[in-house]
């Protein structure tokens, strides 16, 4: 008979997550650990992960930790990357190695990454200990929340809607001074300045030093909480800076400095030189194999700088791009194929654009139909390659393990010269007879 009680509730329970999993996650914040374990801990992955996403992520990762190291580790599997990283702010360092560890290895570096932000920005210096409130939460239930939570250190209380955006905030005095049925809505002040997690030390300090802000909400592209920066995080960070500061002042970096020894500088440097070289000779190689073409119309060798200067110029941008959004955590080596079209795409608009340009230039400079033919579709091809390569490059680079600082931009050079010239001189040869 209690097998069949558990089986009908187990049914119940599975059929309100999937009905109502907004309901079922404003319920579940209202209970205890326990009940919550209990009524769910036999469910699906598939079914608890709808409720789980609307989950406050105080309350998710409350849970996590009681719930069994797979089940938790299928939970974060499932949800958003981000969210994920969220519910993780929340949880003991003990808890997010145990959780982590039982990742798929992509996924795992991927939440890895984002749980550490670049230096002087906003999202290594926020809290991402900053509980969330609903606006129909009653003062009393608030206060009790903010009792067994200890939180001693809240000034404002951050309200969000059903998708975790944040939507205003409510001081701390106003919640102990109302009446316990009082609601938070009822008391919602407007957030005056938010940041990114990417965003600079400097601009975090210019809008805490601009106004009367006693705790910086950091939010995603999307609006939703991260954390938040107070004064005390950003004064600890300045006096870390400064100390650090004081460490480079006597040369405690192994990096090459202005003044560092002629021999450091050439042991720094000499690898990469020879490295350049070798590329060099490759890209020579290619103009080579096709030297008759070249002797038959010298016009070739005036233009075959062009192709290669543009391509080297389009796959730049697309390099710095990428490089700079892997660096800042915009983007992670998951969105790779989001990254390459972007570039590709961009790179054949761009060409197309140019090359218009470059066959009026070459048309009035020879008056040769084939020339403006040859150097106007090399253009096109040459730039979409480089696009291409700028992309690709620091993401490969990035899932093998390696810095993409230290070699991208001689990979690319080599990419980018042998696809404008083999682009250029290829289609030369193959028109020869209308040049």
């Amino acid at each position: 008979m209690t097998e069949a009680i558990t089986r009908i509730s187990d049914e119940l329970t599975q059929r309100f997550f999937i009905d109502h999993p907004m309901d079922a996650a404003r319920k579940i914040e209202k209970l205890s650990v326990e009940e919550v374990i209990e009524a769910t801990s036999r469910l699906p992955v598939k079914i608890m992960t709808p409720v789980w996403r609307n989950l406050l992520p105080e309350t998710a990762a409350r849970l996590m930790s009681a719930l069994p190291e797979t089940l938790s580790a299928q939970l974060l599997a499932e949800l958003p990357t981000s969210h994920a990283v969220r519910i993780l702010g929340f949880m003991s360092e003990a808890d997010v190695t145990q959780c982590v560890a039982n990742l798929n290895p992509n996924l795992k570096k991927d939440i890895e990454t984002l749980l550490s932000y670049p230096a002087n920005t906003a999202g290594r210096l926020m809290n991402t200990v900053v509980s969330t409130f609903r606006q129909e939460a009653t003062v009393a239930d608030t206060l009790q929340r903010l009792r067994e939570g200890g939180m001693t250190t809240a000034r404002s209380l951050f309200l969000v809607d059903d998708t975790q955006r944040l939507t205003g905030k409510v001081s701390i005095t106003d919640v102990a001074l109302s009446q316990p049925e009082t609601t938070l809505g009822m008391l919602e002040e407007p957030v005056v300045a938010a940041v990114r997690p990417i965003d600079s030390l400097s601009e975090v300090t210019d809008i805490l030093k601009a106004g009367t802000i006693l705790d910086l909400p950091v939010i995603d592209l999307d609006g939703v909480l991260l954390g938040a920066v107070s004064h005390e995080d950003l004064a600890r960070t300045i006096q870390k800076d400064a100390t650090l500061d004081l460490q480079t002042m006597v040369g405690a970096s192994k990096e090459e400095r202005a003044l560092s020894t002629p021999l450091f500088t050439v042991r720094k440097r000499m690898p990469w030189l020879q490295i350049n070289l070798v590329t060099a000779f490759m890209a020579a190689a290619v103009v080579g194999l096709f030297e008759a073409t070249i002797a038959q119309v010298t016009a070739l060798a005036v233009l075959l700088p062009v192709v290669a200067g543009q391509s080297g110029n389009t796959g730049a941008q697309a390099l710095a791009v990428t490089m700079r959004g892997l660096a800042l955590r915009e983007i992670s080596v998951r969105q790779w194929a989001k990254v390459l079209r972007k570039e590709v795409i961009a790179g054949f608009l761009n060409g197309v654009g140019i090359a218009v340009t470059c066959g009026i230039g070459v048309f009035i400079w020879s008056q040769s139909i084939g020339l403006v033919v040859v150097i106007m579709s090399s253009m096109v091809l040459a730039m979409v390659a480089a696009g291409f390569a700028g992309a690709i490059i620091p993401v490969i680079l990035t899932r093998l393990g390696q810095d993409p600082a230290t070699s991208s931009s001689i990979i690319l050079t080599t990419v980018t010269d042998i696809a404008g010239f083999f682009a250029f001189l290829g289609i030369a040869t193959l028109l020869m007879r209308f040049l």
